[in-house]
């Protein structure tokens, strides 16, 4: 029984030696647009998640009774807009990196397999 599912069963091996480098940064690109969608829209959650349940106005009163003034001064720059414009600058930056990191992988496989021949890879049907 074994031996007639082995003559059914096709496998092909094949050698992965290069990734396009131009390929590889769309593709980081729209990797890191849809990681850069998902930090926003998160962040909006929590924050208005955390607005309904009172926790930015516990957070406020419990730093002014700390600090008094300070306190006050402290949390007056914890609002809305700051949060946004916050979560909009790391969303710009891991959107850069997260493009920039697939380009560097590309570039350095390329390298590698120059050195090492490639990748071998193993597709089959069982």
């Amino acid at each position: 029984m074994s031996a007639a599912r082995k003559a059914k069963s096709k496998r092909a091996v094949m050698r992965m030696v290069y990734i396009d480098f131009w390929s590889a940064l769309k593709l980081s690109f729209l990797v890191a647009v849809v990681l850069a969608v998902l930090t926003v829209v998160i962040a909006l959650l929590v924050w208005s998640v955390l607005d309904k349940l009172g926790a930015i106005g516990s957070l406020r009163d419990f730093l002014e009774s700390i600090a008094g003034t300070q306190g006050s001064a402290l949390v007056s720059d914890l609002t809305f807009s700051n949060m946004l414009t916050f979560t909009l600058v790391v969303a710009l930056l891991e959107l850069i990196v997260v493009s920039a990191l697939g380009a560097i992988f590309a570039a350095l496989f390329n390298l590698a397999t120059r050195v090492v021949g490639g990748w071998k890879l193993t597709f089959g049907s069982d």
